[in-house]
């Protein structure tokens, strides 16, 4: 199985690029994370910010490939405490499907992205920086994965 990362962003921290790709590569092939990233539209201060977010969602709904089942991390999807998350990936594994996760710019995922999600995932009532969101989510995978199959990461 492998998981998208589909992220609207601009450029990361090293901090982020670095622990993102630790977290991604102590994943097995069986649960591969990959991260694509979408170039953030630019913003200015008489910016149009919903035009440009629906424009970032173009670009998002054109990278989502077929077949794959889309998830979009947003405020309003549900809560998985970690355990949660864990048979969410469970049942990810066992249908066969890839899975395309997307994450919004600065102004959230466009209405087009969050219509086209076949599930809504909040991370948590906080808000996180987008850039932040990459690393959480790949180091709560890979948690998840450590749970399903008892490795010591998850104590």
């Amino acid at each position: 199985m492998r998981i998208r990362l589909l992220t609207i962003t601009h450029k990361s921290p090293a901090w982020i690029k670095t622990g993102y790709e630790e977290y991604a590569k102590r994943l097995p092939a069986s649960c591969e994370l990959q991260l694509v990233e979408i170039p953030a539209e630019k913003r200015t201060s008489n910016a149009d910010l919903n035009r440009i977010k629906e424009r970032e969602g173009e670009k998002m709904l054109a990278a989502i490939k077929p077949n794959h089942k889309v998830i979009a991390l947003d405020m309003t999807g549900k809560l998985w405490s970690t355990e949660q998350l864990a048979d969410q990936l469970s049942n990810w594994q066992a249908n066969g499907r890839h899975i395309d996760l997307l994450v919004g710019g600065p102004e959230g995922l466009a209405a087009a992205c969050l219509q086209k999600a076949e599930d809504k995932w909040s991370l948590s009532p906080l808000t996180f920086p987008h850039i932040l969101v990459k690393l959480i989510v790949a180091e709560q995978i890979y948690r998840a994965w450590s749970i399903l199959n008892k490795h010591p990461y998850h104590r």
